[in-house]
């Protein structure tokens, strides 16, 4: 039942930060701070989704890392291929 009640939860802040999301795109703030809201509750998202759903918070800490490790050289890929393009 705690499990439930847990993921209940994580689905509720989840769906209010993806309506967040909608309405700060829909609010007609300047580019750059929509983005970065938009950016970071991404990131909130799928860390909750990470941690949750595919269950690495009960994972050893050194699978953790390597996801970690994952997700830097994804991030590092796409800014280095932002400067790229010409």
């Amino acid at each position: 039942m705690t499990r439930l009640k847990l993921y209940t939860a994580i689905y509720v802040v989840l769906f209010v930060s993806a309506t967040v999301q909608v309405l700060v795109e829909q609010a007609g703030l300047e580019y750059t701070a929509a983005l970065a809201i938009i950016m970071v509750l991404s990131f909130v998202k799928a860390a909750i989704v990470a941690g949750y759903y595919q269950h690495l918070r009960w994972e050893p800490r050194s699978l953790t890392y390597l996801m970690g490790i994952g997700l830097l050289a994804v991030v590092a890929l796409t800014v280095a291929s932002t400067y790229s393009i010409t």
